[in-house]
């Protein structure tokens, strides 16, 4: 696939890119990219939740009445579960969420990821940029010249730098990420994707293009 690289005016520099067919042009594999995103979920959850079971609870331990004649169910603890207050049963307690896949398979999950978004056509290739200051205003600007504005777009660099990243920062729908931090949920969450001219040569290195 063959994309035309712009500048962050929007205007055609006269130079094309070729998108790596061994990574654009492969048939996704919905399953791979559902498992990627379900580990980076995962990963991000802080499994830190707890609930307090009946040994727990700060309360008295005496019996609360006797065990026969009350023509009711016996208690002994107000710790119970079937009291207010009283302890909760099999509640959530700390974990770690993290499970793991093959490398092979997340790498087919991020290229099937990619190959959807060049189906879709939502790929706009541009030229390496850096800006001088973090500007919102401006990354705002370079934003709507591409035609992405709105969106929720992903900007993907072969190396991060620091006034863009702060530039984009506070800008809704928008994230930069270098070639090397590149996941599948990101790629996915984006209604498109911006790649730098030299993330392109990049990506399909990583990928084993």
């Amino acid at each position: 696939m063959e994309l035309n690289v712009v500048n962050i005016q929007g205007q055609e520099t006269g130079r094309k890119v070729q998108l790596p067919d061994a990574v654009f042009g492969i048939e996704p594999n919905d399953h791979a990219i559902y498992l990627d995103v379900k580990q980076y979920l995962a990963n991000n959850r802080q499994g830190t939740h707890k609930s307090k079971e009946r040994a727990e609870i700060a309360g008295s331990t005496r019996k609360i009445k006797k065990q026969k004649g009350t023509g009711t169910a016996r208690a002994g603890s107000v710790k119970s579960p079937v009291f207010r207050g009283g302890g909760r049963v099999f509640g959530p307690q700390p974990r770690d969420y993290r499970f793991k896949l093959n490398k092979k398979l997340k790498q087919l999950a991020r290229k099937s990821a990619l190959a959807y978004k060049a189906k879709n056509n939502a790929i706009v290739v541009v030229e390496d940029f850096q800006m001088e200051s973090p500007k919102t205003k401006e990354f705002v600007n370079i934003r709507k010249n591409l035609n992405v504005e709105g969106k929720s777009s992903l900007v993907v660099v072969k190396d991060l730098d620091r006034n863009v990243y702060l530039s984009s920062r506070n800008v809704p729908k928008s994230e930069v990420a270098t070639t090397a931090a590149l996941n599948t949920y990101s790629i996915m969450k984006a209604q498109s994707l911006v790649l730098a001219e030299s993330s392109v040569e990049e990506i399909a290195q990583l990928f084993n293009a």
